[in-house]
Order: structure tokens, then C-alpha cells, then sequence
């Protein structure tokens, strides 16, 4: 209501603060599987603006300062009266002149333009925390640009991208995995060694292992963000049936059935006490 009827004083907000904080910068960064499962520290090159080093911020040429606004006298903004059938009504607006700022360059550094930073390729080490996964962010605090006229910095966010594994599934903190074992090593049972991210295991597979069945290593997964301990690595094991028979193979094989009383005709099972075709109709419920 001042403003309206003649009460406002010219000046009354002052000049816009010079110095502001520079602008966060968001990089992505991709990992491997075992980068995120232990952490890494990684050099990451990006674009960005730095304090200007010839004169460290005030944007003025060597030897030389900033003056004070002579259109706004340093208050930062230029008001108006009119009149009207209300009265007088003033108006402020920012000086156009210094921008709000109560002050100009007249000699400005060469370098940044008067500006007080310059934008250059920088290159930063930066330390990936153990257990982050796809999508995580990290925030930098004051490492992203320098203000206008050598404000503060603002931040890096690192965005954290996982690449596919050829073998691991994470889920959480846990890694899966399948497994294809021959029919023969599933029934009499066998060793085999093993690739996981802590190096090569070697994994004993008990006689009679099914399709489907699953080998939990504890402690072999990613490890926990918080530092409590690490998730676990579970491989499921797929049972190959062979496809293609040799005589031979056939023959041995129908012998084989034969022993366990699991004697069929080509093309479907025959029923025999004890045998697969009973204990397909126990399974189901038959009668």
C-alpha cells in the first residue's frame, strides 16, 4: 500500500547479492558387478566451471576494482512515480544497467570475461562406496561449479549404473545363478569348480540332485551398503537330458531302466510294480 500511494522509499530491497552458489552437476558413472560389490575408486573427467585464477573471482582486469552503479547509485534497482486516479504509484525494478548489483566492471579480466570463472575440463578421483547398486546416488557435496563471481560450489551427484554380468543375477544384495549339469553327474554325483567374484570355489554336487535344486554359498554376494556382512550366492542347478542317443547309449540306457524296474517301449511308459510310471501315478494322486 506504500508503494501505492506515495509511501515506498527507493531502494528499500537493496542490491541482488553478487556472489551466488554454482550449479550441481549430475554424472553417471557405470560399474562392473564387482566394482559395486566391493567398491572402487574411480577417475571421472567432466566439464565444468572453475574459479578463474587471474583474478581469483572478482572478474575485474588486473589492478583495477568495480565502481559503483551510476544509474542506480549502488541501491541495485531504478524506481519510477506516476501518477494515476490512485495517487502516485512507484515502481522498482532491477537496474538494468549493473543487473541488480549495485556495481559495474569497466575493466573486466580478460580470461573470464568478468565473469570470475572460466569452464574447463576438470578430472576427479571419487571413491564408490562398497554395496551400492543400479541406480544409486552419491552426493558430492561442494564439488560441482564455482558460482558466479567466485560463489561457492554446488554439488556432484553421481548416478551409479550397473552393467549386465554374463553369469550373476543380483537381486538385492544376493547373486543368482544357474547352473547345467550332465544327467550322469547329477545322479552319481560330482565336483566342479566355480567363478564367483572372491575368486574360484570348488562346489560338491551329492548324488541324486534334481532339477531345480539350489547350492547356497554364504557370504559370497555383494556386500551390505551399511558395512554389516554380505549377501549370499545361490546356484540353482538345471539337469541336462540328453536329446540324441547313439545305439549304444540307447541300449545302455534301456538296461539301466531295466535294473530299476523303470522298463519302458518306446513312446510311452509301461506300467510295472515300483516303476516310474507308478511313482508318476503316486505323485499325481492316480487310482
Amino acid at each position: 500500500m506504500n508503494a501505492f500511494f506515495g509511501g515506498g522509499q527507493p531502494g528499500g530491497r537493496g542490491p541482488r547479492e553478487r556472489v551466488r552458489r554454482g550449479r550441481s552437476i549430475k554424472i553417471r558413472v557405470e560399474l562392473d558387478l564387482k566394482e559395486t560389490a566391493f567398491g572402487v575408486s574411480k577417475d571421472i573427467t567432466f566439464p565444468t566451471a572453475i574459479l578463474c585464477e587471474t583474478c581469483q573471482g572478482e572478474g575485474t582486469a588486473s589492478g583495477s576494482h568495480r565502481t559503483t552503479c551510476d544509474m542506480c547509485h549502488g541501491q541495485g534497482e531504478v524506481s519510477q512515480v506516476t501518477r494515476s486516479f490512485l495517487g502516485q504509484v512507484m515502481t522498482s525494478r532491477p537496474c538494468p544497467q549493473c543487473s541488480g548489483q549495485g556495481t559495474v566492471i569497466t575493466d573486466p579480466c580478460a580470461d573470464c570475461a568478468g565473469e570470475g570463472r572460466v569452464r574447463e575440463k576438470v578430472t576427479r578421483t571419487v571413491k564408490i562406496p562398497a554395496g551400492v547398486d543400479d541406480g544409486t546416488r552419491i552426493q558430492l557435496a561442494g564439488e560441482g561449479e564455482v558460482g558466479p563471481n567466485g560463489g561457492p560450489r554446488g554439488d556432484i551427484i553421481l548416478e551409479i549404473l550397473q552393467r549386465p554380468h554374463p553369469t550373476f543375477e543380483r537381486r538385492g544384495d544376493d547373486l543368482h545363478c544357474t547352473v547345467t549339469v550332465p544327467m550322469t553327474a547329477a545322479a552319481l554325483g560330482a565336483s566342479f569348480a566355480f567363478d564367483t567374484l572372491d575368486g574360484t570355489e570348488n562346489i560338491d554336487l551329492r548324488p541324486g540332485t534334481n532339477s531345480g535344486h539350489v547350492i547356497t554359498l554364504p557370504n559370497k554376494g555383494v556386500t551390505h551398503l551399511d558395512g554389516g556382512g554380505r549377501g549370499d550366492l545361490r546356484i540353482r542347478v538345471d539337469v541336462e537330458t540328453p536329446s540324441k542317443l547313439d545305439e549304444e547309449q540307447e541300449a545302455l540306457l534301456r538296461k539301466f531302466a531295466e535294473l530299476r524296474g523303470e522298463d519302458q517301449s518306446p513312446g510311452r511308459f509301461s506300467p510295472g510294480h515300483g516303476g516310474l510310471f507308478a511313482k508318476l501315478r503316486d505323485a499325481f494322486g492316480a487310482k
